[in-house]
């Protein structure tokens, strides 16, 4: 657990440190060969840690502290879900490994989202934010000249 608690961890702060600096980097600043480099070292080690360092840590943790194998069952067919009767119909087995590799691709998906954003946010970095100037009832701009 702590593996995968501090590896995930770890990749939020490598992806909050890329917000960080990018709000502290001018726009439009020249990079150099060796801020190249390392940058493309960083996104390769972010891609390597959230596609391999993470979903490795849970699966070792699924497997050996948790015991998640093929013969143990979250839902058996014909099972009293959940310890009620009424949902005895259920037409599946679903053993834990299955959820295992569901969170699994839970992190893969949070991952591209975080990879998805950071480029998003740092393609978008020079625009400018909208002001929002407050409307009357009626919509028009409550501006007060002075």
């Amino acid at each position: 657990m702590v593996a995968f608690v501090t590896s995930t961890l770890i990749g939020i702060l490598g992806c909050l440190a890329v917000v960080v600096y990018g709000r502290r980097r001018s726009v439009g600043s020249p990079l150099s060969w060796g801020e190249a480099m390392f940058a493309a070292t960083y996104a390769f080690l972010m891609f390597f840690w959230w596609y391999g360092v993470i979903p490795n840590t849970w699966l070792t943790w699924a497997d050996n502290e948790l015991n998640w194998r093929s013969d143990t069952y979250l839902a058996q067919a014909g099972q009293a879900l959940f310890g009620q009767e009424w949902l005895n119909w259920w037409p599946l087995d679903i053993t834990m490994v299955v959820v295992r590799d569901i969170v699994v691709m839970g992190v893969y998906g949070l991952g591209i989202a975080f990879h998805i954003g950071l480029w998003s946010y740092w393609q978008n970095r020079s625009k400018e934010r909208a002001v929002v100037v407050p409307a009357s009832r009626y919509g028009r701009p409550l501006v007060r000249k002075g």
